[in-house]
Protein backbone atom coordinates (compact mmCIF):
# COMPACT_ATOMS: atom_id res chain seq x y z
CA UNK A 1 0.00 0.00 0.00
CA UNK A 2 0.93 3.98 -0.34
CA UNK A 3 0.44 6.34 1.67
CA UNK A 4 1.39 9.68 1.51
CA UNK A 5 3.04 12.27 4.39
CA UNK A 6 3.55 15.82 4.06
CA UNK A 7 5.77 17.99 6.21
CA UNK A 8 5.16 21.42 6.96
CA UNK A 9 6.94 23.67 4.58
CA UNK A 10 3.99 23.58 1.69
CA UNK A 11 1.27 21.78 2.96
CA UNK A 12 -0.96 23.10 0.07
CA UNK A 13 1.02 21.07 -2.93
CA UNK A 14 0.65 18.21 -0.29
CA UNK A 15 -2.89 18.31 -0.51
CA UNK A 16 -3.04 18.93 -4.61
CA UNK A 17 -1.00 16.09 -4.75
CA UNK A 18 -3.13 13.86 -2.68
CA UNK A 19 -6.14 15.23 -4.19
CA UNK A 20 -4.87 14.25 -7.87
CA UNK A 21 -3.61 10.62 -6.67
CA UNK A 22 -6.74 10.37 -4.75
CA UNK A 23 -5.05 9.26 -1.69
CA UNK A 24 -5.16 11.22 1.85
CA UNK A 25 -2.87 12.63 3.35
CA UNK A 26 -1.92 10.34 6.29
CA UNK A 27 -1.43 11.76 10.11
CA UNK A 28 1.51 12.83 11.29
CA UNK A 29 2.07 15.10 14.56
CA UNK A 30 4.70 17.92 14.19
CA UNK A 31 5.41 19.52 17.85
CA UNK A 32 7.99 22.52 18.19
CA UNK A 33 9.59 23.35 21.57
CA UNK A 34 10.13 26.68 22.79
CA UNK A 35 14.27 26.14 22.12
CA UNK A 36 13.33 25.63 18.17
CA UNK A 37 13.46 21.78 18.20
CA UNK A 38 11.14 19.91 16.43
CA UNK A 39 9.21 16.11 17.44
CA UNK A 40 7.65 14.26 14.84
CA UNK A 41 5.50 11.22 15.35
CA UNK A 42 4.10 8.62 12.77
CA UNK A 43 0.07 8.12 13.59
CA UNK A 44 -0.32 5.58 11.20
CA UNK A 45 0.65 1.61 10.72
CA UNK A 46 3.20 1.35 8.05
CA UNK A 47 4.83 -1.39 8.48
CA UNK A 48 4.91 -2.99 4.74
CA UNK A 49 4.05 0.13 3.56
CA UNK A 50 5.56 2.03 0.56
CA UNK A 51 5.56 5.87 2.33
CA UNK A 52 5.63 8.92 -0.04
CA UNK A 53 7.11 11.65 1.90
CA UNK A 54 6.61 15.24 0.72
CA UNK A 55 8.52 18.12 1.79
CA UNK A 56 10.14 21.09 0.23
CA UNK A 57 14.02 22.40 1.37
CA UNK A 58 12.75 25.74 1.12
CA UNK A 59 13.26 29.29 3.47
CA UNK A 60 13.21 28.49 6.82
CA UNK A 61 15.88 25.85 5.07
CA UNK A 62 17.27 24.10 7.75
CA UNK A 63 13.95 23.35 9.91
CA UNK A 64 12.15 22.38 6.84
CA UNK A 65 15.41 19.73 5.85
CA UNK A 66 15.22 18.56 9.69
CA UNK A 67 11.78 18.16 9.15
CA UNK A 68 12.83 15.92 6.44
CA UNK A 69 15.45 13.99 8.34
CA UNK A 70 13.19 12.93 11.17
CA UNK A 71 9.88 12.71 9.30
CA UNK A 72 12.09 9.73 6.91
CA UNK A 73 13.62 8.10 10.11
CA UNK A 74 10.30 7.67 11.99
CA UNK A 75 8.86 5.83 8.99
CA UNK A 76 11.57 3.49 8.84
CA UNK A 77 11.51 2.94 12.79
CA UNK A 78 7.70 2.43 12.16
CA UNK A 79 9.01 -0.79 9.38
CA UNK A 80 7.84 1.24 6.38
CA UNK A 81 9.01 -1.27 3.69
CA UNK A 82 10.16 2.16 0.78
CA UNK A 83 10.54 6.49 2.22
CA UNK A 84 10.13 8.02 -1.13
CA UNK A 85 11.57 11.64 -0.50
CA UNK A 86 9.24 14.31 -2.94
CA UNK A 87 11.46 17.38 -2.70
CA UNK A 88 9.96 20.12 -5.05
CA UNK A 89 12.54 22.29 -3.74
CA UNK A 90 16.22 20.97 -2.89
CA UNK A 91 18.08 23.37 -0.64
CA UNK A 92 21.61 23.36 -0.69
CA UNK A 93 21.71 22.39 -4.48
CA UNK A 94 23.74 25.34 -4.72
CA UNK A 95 26.67 24.70 -2.68
CA UNK A 96 27.76 21.97 -4.75
CA UNK A 97 31.23 22.60 -5.22
CA UNK A 98 33.88 24.42 -3.48
CA UNK A 99 34.27 27.74 -4.57
CA UNK A 100 36.59 29.00 -2.05
CA UNK A 101 39.64 27.42 0.14
CA UNK A 102 37.60 26.17 3.39
CA UNK A 103 34.09 26.05 2.10
CA UNK A 104 32.31 22.91 2.56
CA UNK A 105 30.13 21.20 -0.34
CA UNK A 106 26.90 21.58 1.26
CA UNK A 107 24.50 19.29 -0.98
CA UNK A 108 27.16 16.32 -0.63
CA UNK A 109 26.46 16.52 3.06
CA UNK A 110 22.93 16.43 2.65
CA UNK A 111 22.50 13.56 0.17
CA UNK A 112 24.81 11.44 2.62
CA UNK A 113 22.57 12.26 5.53
CA UNK A 114 19.14 11.20 3.30
CA UNK A 115 20.98 8.16 2.40
CA UNK A 116 22.35 7.52 5.68
CA UNK A 117 18.79 7.76 7.33
CA UNK A 118 17.10 5.41 5.17
CA UNK A 119 15.62 7.02 2.01
CA UNK A 120 15.20 4.81 -0.77
CA UNK A 121 14.36 7.17 -3.81
CA UNK A 122 14.45 11.05 -3.97
CA UNK A 123 12.40 13.19 -6.40
CA UNK A 124 13.21 16.70 -7.05
CA UNK A 125 12.18 19.61 -9.42
CA UNK A 126 14.56 21.33 -11.44
CA UNK A 127 17.50 20.64 -9.47
CA UNK A 128 20.37 23.00 -9.63
CA UNK A 129 22.60 21.23 -11.33
CA UNK A 130 21.67 18.00 -13.12
CA UNK A 131 25.18 16.73 -12.82
CA UNK A 132 24.57 16.42 -8.80
CA UNK A 133 22.59 13.26 -9.49
CA UNK A 134 25.86 11.22 -10.00
CA UNK A 135 26.84 11.85 -5.94
CA UNK A 136 23.35 9.94 -4.97
CA UNK A 137 24.05 6.03 -4.26
CA UNK A 138 20.49 6.00 -4.03
CA UNK A 139 17.84 6.21 -6.79
CA UNK A 140 17.22 9.96 -7.67
CA UNK A 141 15.26 11.34 -10.04
CA UNK A 142 15.22 15.13 -11.52
CA UNK A 143 11.60 16.68 -13.08
CA UNK A 144 11.50 19.57 -15.51
CA UNK A 145 8.77 21.87 -14.97
CA UNK A 146 9.67 23.56 -17.74
CA UNK A 147 7.16 22.03 -20.36
CA UNK A 148 4.41 23.45 -17.48
CA UNK A 149 5.99 26.81 -17.28
CA UNK A 150 5.87 27.60 -20.78
CA UNK A 151 1.93 25.99 -21.79
CA UNK A 152 1.64 28.74 -18.27
CA UNK A 153 3.60 31.69 -20.13
CA UNK A 154 1.75 30.65 -23.59
CA UNK A 155 -1.93 31.13 -21.48
CA UNK A 156 -0.82 34.45 -20.11
CA UNK A 157 0.40 35.62 -23.65
CA UNK A 158 -2.79 33.88 -24.92
CA UNK A 159 -0.69 32.26 -27.63
CA UNK A 160 -1.28 28.50 -29.01
CA UNK A 161 1.45 28.60 -31.38
CA UNK A 162 4.19 31.81 -30.79
CA UNK A 163 5.93 32.58 -33.76
CA UNK A 164 10.23 32.09 -33.20
CA UNK A 165 10.85 35.18 -34.83
CA UNK A 166 8.95 37.37 -32.31
CA UNK A 167 10.71 35.86 -28.98
CA UNK A 168 14.03 35.33 -27.17
CA UNK A 169 14.80 32.63 -24.92
CA UNK A 170 17.61 33.69 -22.60
CA UNK A 171 19.62 31.88 -19.71
CA UNK A 172 20.45 34.49 -17.40
CA UNK A 173 23.80 32.77 -17.11
CA UNK A 174 25.74 30.01 -18.96
CA UNK A 175 24.90 27.04 -16.66
CA UNK A 176 21.53 27.77 -17.18
CA UNK A 177 21.16 27.19 -20.90
CA UNK A 178 20.19 23.73 -21.10
CA UNK A 179 16.93 24.86 -19.04
CA UNK A 180 16.89 27.87 -21.40
CA UNK A 181 16.69 25.11 -24.20
CA UNK A 182 14.22 22.98 -22.56
CA UNK A 183 11.80 25.72 -22.33
CA UNK A 184 12.02 27.00 -25.82
CA UNK A 185 11.36 23.53 -27.41
CA UNK A 186 8.42 23.35 -25.33
CA UNK A 187 7.02 26.90 -26.45
CA UNK A 188 8.06 26.82 -29.82
CA UNK A 189 7.43 22.73 -30.08
CA UNK A 190 10.82 22.54 -31.87
CA UNK A 191 14.24 23.42 -31.59
CA UNK A 192 14.43 26.63 -34.04
CA UNK A 193 14.62 29.22 -31.87
CA UNK A 194 16.41 32.45 -30.95
CA UNK A 195 18.73 31.50 -27.71
CA UNK A 196 20.68 34.07 -26.12
CA UNK A 197 22.40 33.93 -22.87
CA UNK A 198 23.66 36.83 -20.58
CA UNK A 199 27.71 36.52 -19.46
CA UNK A 200 27.39 36.92 -15.63
CA UNK A 201 30.21 37.45 -12.46
CA UNK A 202 29.62 36.33 -8.89
CA UNK A 203 31.41 38.36 -5.64
CA UNK A 204 32.30 34.94 -4.01
CA UNK A 205 32.91 37.20 -1.16
CA UNK A 206 29.56 38.60 -0.59
CA UNK A 207 26.09 37.05 -0.69
CA UNK A 208 23.89 37.71 -3.27
CA UNK A 209 26.09 40.09 -5.23
CA UNK A 210 26.19 39.10 -8.89
CA UNK A 211 26.51 41.28 -11.81
CA UNK A 212 25.80 40.76 -15.90
CA UNK A 213 28.24 41.51 -17.85
CA UNK A 214 27.25 40.75 -21.39
CA UNK A 215 24.54 39.57 -23.75
CA UNK A 216 25.49 36.79 -26.32
CA UNK A 217 22.29 36.57 -28.69
CA UNK A 218 19.53 38.77 -30.34
CA UNK A 219 16.93 40.12 -28.48
CA UNK A 220 15.98 43.47 -30.72
CA UNK A 221 12.56 43.77 -30.87
CA UNK A 222 11.95 40.50 -29.66
CA UNK A 223 9.85 39.46 -26.48
CA UNK A 224 12.36 37.83 -24.21
CA UNK A 225 11.37 35.43 -21.60
CA UNK A 226 14.00 34.63 -19.14
CA UNK A 227 13.98 31.35 -17.88
CA UNK A 228 16.09 29.89 -14.55
CA UNK A 229 15.62 27.42 -11.78
CA UNK A 230 15.82 29.90 -8.91
CA UNK A 231 15.40 33.09 -7.63
CA UNK A 232 16.43 34.43 -4.36
CA UNK A 233 17.22 38.43 -4.11
CA UNK A 234 16.14 38.73 -7.56
CA UNK A 235 19.69 40.06 -8.88
CA UNK A 236 20.73 38.00 -11.87
CA UNK A 237 16.89 38.29 -13.17
CA UNK A 238 16.85 42.10 -12.33
CA UNK A 239 20.55 42.50 -14.15
CA UNK A 240 19.73 39.99 -16.89
CA UNK A 241 16.24 41.89 -17.82
CA UNK A 242 18.08 45.11 -17.59
CA UNK A 243 20.87 43.84 -20.16
CA UNK A 244 18.02 42.55 -22.30
CA UNK A 245 16.36 46.21 -22.58
CA UNK A 246 19.71 47.35 -23.04
CA UNK A 247 19.65 45.61 -26.15
CA UNK A 248 16.77 46.73 -27.66
CA UNK A 249 14.05 44.03 -25.91
CA UNK A 250 10.95 44.97 -26.45
CA UNK A 251 9.45 43.21 -23.65
CA UNK A 252 11.19 40.95 -20.57
CA UNK A 253 9.33 38.13 -18.68
CA UNK A 254 10.42 35.64 -16.61
CA UNK A 255 10.05 31.98 -16.34
CA UNK A 256 11.34 30.49 -13.09
CA UNK A 257 10.93 27.53 -10.99
CA UNK A 258 11.56 28.11 -7.10
CA UNK A 259 10.58 31.74 -5.84
CA UNK A 260 12.67 31.08 -2.98
CA UNK A 261 12.17 34.61 -2.18
CA UNK A 262 14.74 37.06 0.15
CA UNK A 263 12.22 39.36 2.34
CA UNK A 264 13.32 42.10 -0.28
CA UNK A 265 12.97 40.53 -4.00
CA UNK A 266 9.37 40.95 -4.35
CA UNK A 267 9.60 44.86 -4.25
CA UNK A 268 12.90 44.66 -6.15
CA UNK A 269 11.19 42.98 -9.06
CA UNK A 270 8.16 44.97 -8.81
CA UNK A 271 10.15 48.19 -9.24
Amino acid sequence: MIKLFSGTANPGISQEIADQLNLPLSNVEIIRFENSEVRVRIQEDVKNDTCVLIQSVSNPTDTNLMELFLLCDALRREEAKKVIGIIPYFGYARQNIQHRDGECVSVNVIIRIMESIGFHKIFALDIHDEATAGVFSIPFKNLSTFPSLAESVKEYLQMDAPSAADFAIVSPDQGGIERARKFGQSFFGNSDFHLAVTEKKRDMAQIHKSKALDLYGDVKDKTVVIVDDIATSAGTLIHAAELCEKNGAKRVLAAVTHHDFSTKAPDIIQN
